[in-house]
C-alpha cells in the first residue's frame, strides 16, 4: 500500500520509495541525519538497503532542548566536511524536532539543498514533516526563527510507529484530533472510535493519510500562513504557552498532551465566543483527561501564560489571535480575545 498525497507518500514499501528517490542523486552527494532514538530503533532497518550503503550518518542528539542555533551548526559542519553541494540530499530520520531542525539547516546550507523528511513518530506524521515549516526554538521561544520550505518527499511508513511508547503515540494523535475539530464530523467521529489500547496497524495507515490530506488541503491553500491555513493553529496559541512554561518549570510535557489541553480551553472559548456548543466542550474535555489524564495549573500561572500568548507569532498589532469553531468541520480565525475571557478558559480547564 503506497497512497500519495503530492509528494507525501504513505507506504509499506519503505526500500522501494526511498531508493526512486535516491536515485536522482549523485553517488557519494546523499547523507543522513539520526537522532539517538532512531539510531538505534529504526537506523537498522535502512542499513540493509543496498542504496544507503556507505552514506554518512550525523546523530545529534533528541529532545526539544536540542532543538536550537548549536544543532543546526552540527549539521552544517557535517555536511561541509562531507563535501555536501547544492545538488545533495539530506535525509531526515526522526520526530518533529530532527525534520524541523534539520529542515531549517538544509533550506540555509549553500542556500538550500534538498531534503527528504521520514518521520518515525505519529506527530512527525501527521504534522511536523508536512507543511514545509522549519525551524529552531530561540531565547526559550518555540520555532522563533525558521523559514517555509518544502521538502522535496515525506516518506510515512507507519511500521515505525511501533517503536514509539504510548505516550508519544498519543501526543500524535493530538494533532489528529484537532485535523478532524477542524475539517469534518466524519473524520472526527473516525478518531474517537478508533483502538487506542489495541492498535491495527494497517487501517492506522489510512487514517493517517486521511489526516494528512487534511493538513494538505489547508497547506496548500495557503503555503505561508496568511489566511486559511490558520486554521491548523486550533488549540495552539494556549498549547504553545503551556509547553513552555511545562518546560520552565521544569517539569516538560509532550507537544501533543499541550494540544490537547489548549484544545480544551480554546473550544471553551469557541463556546462562548462562536457559538461552539459547550454540551459538546465538556464531552470533549472528559474524553481528552481520560485518555491524556490531567496537567495542573494554579492561578498564579495565568499571567505567564498570558504573557506567552502575547509573543504568539500568529498575533497581528498587539492582538492575540485565536483559531476557533463555531461547529465540528468549521473555522473563524483571527478571532480576538479578551484577557478576561482567557482567564476564564483557564479556570474551566484547571477546575475540570
Amino acid at each position: 500500500m503506497t497512497r500519495y498525497h503530492n509528494d507525501i507518500r504513505v507506504t509499506d514499501q519503505l526500500e522501494k520509495e526511498l531508493g526512486s528517490i535516491v536515485s536522482n542523486y549523485p553517488t557519494g552527494k546523499v547523507y543522513m541525519v539520526v537522532d539517538e532514538n532512531t539510531r538505534k530503533l529504526c537506523l537498522p532497518k535502512l542499513r540493509n538497503f543496498q542504496f544507503l550503503k556507505g552514506v554518512p550518518v550525523l546523530e545529534i542528539p533528541s529532545g526539544e532542548e536540542h532543538k536550537n542555533l548549536d544543532s543546526v551548526v552540527e549539521v552544517w559542519n557535517f555536511l561541509e566536511d562531507h563535501g555536501a553541494d547544492r545538488k545533495s540530499l539530506l535525509m531526515n530520520l526522526g520526530g518533529g524536532m530532527l525534520s524541523d531542525l534539520c529542515g531549517f539547516a538544509a533550506s540555509c546550507f549553500k542556500r538550500g539543498l534538498h531534503f527528504v523528511n521520514i518521520p518515525t513518530t505519529l506527530l512527525s506524521q501527521v504534522d511536523a514533516s508536512v507543511g514545509g515549516k522549519t525551524g529552531i526554538n530561540f531565547n526559550g521561544l518555540k520555532n522563533e526563527i525558521g523559514v517555509f520550505n518544502q521538502p522535496r518527499t515525506v516518506l510515512i511508513a507507519p511500521e515505525f510507529l511501533k517503536t514509539i511508547d504510548r505516550a508519544n503515540f498519543l501526543s500524535g494523535y493530538a494533532e489528529m484530533l484537532k485535523h478532524g475539530l477542524i475539517h469534518s464530523k466524519k473524520h472526527w467521529d473516525e478518531l474517537l472510535a478508533f483502538d487506542l489500547d489495541h492498535i491495527d496497524y494497517a487501517s492506522l495507515g489510512e487514517v493517517i493519510a486521511r489526516s494528512v490530506a487534511i493538513k494538505e488541503y489547508f497547506v496548500e491553500n495557503d503555503p505561508t500562513e496568511q489566511n486559511i491555513r490558520k486554521a491548523l493553529n486550533l488549540g495552539h496559541t494556549v498549547a504553545h504557552a503551556f509547553e513552555s512554561m511545562a518546560l520552565h518549570q521544569r517539569r516538560p510535557i509532550l507537544h501533543g498532551f499541550a494540544v490537547a489541553y489548549g484544545l480544551i480551553v480554546e473550544l471553551y472559548l469557541s463556546a462562548k465566543k462562536v457559538g461552539f456548543s459547550m454540551e459538546q466542550t465538556k464531552e470533549i474535555a472528559r474524553w481528552i483527561i481520560e485518555v491524556f489524564g490531567k496537567f495542573e495549573i494554579s492561578t498564579s500561572d495565568y499571567e505567564v501564560l498570558y504573557l506567552k500568548m502575547t509573543k504568539d507569532k500568529k498575533n497581528e498589532a498587539g492582538r492575540i489571535n485565536f483559531t476557533l469553531v463555531p461547529e465540528i468541520g468549521k473555522v473563524e480565525i483571527n478571532v480576538n480575545i479578551e484577557k478576561e475571557l482567557i482567564f476564564e478558559g483557564m479556570d474551566y480547564f484547571r477546575q475540570l
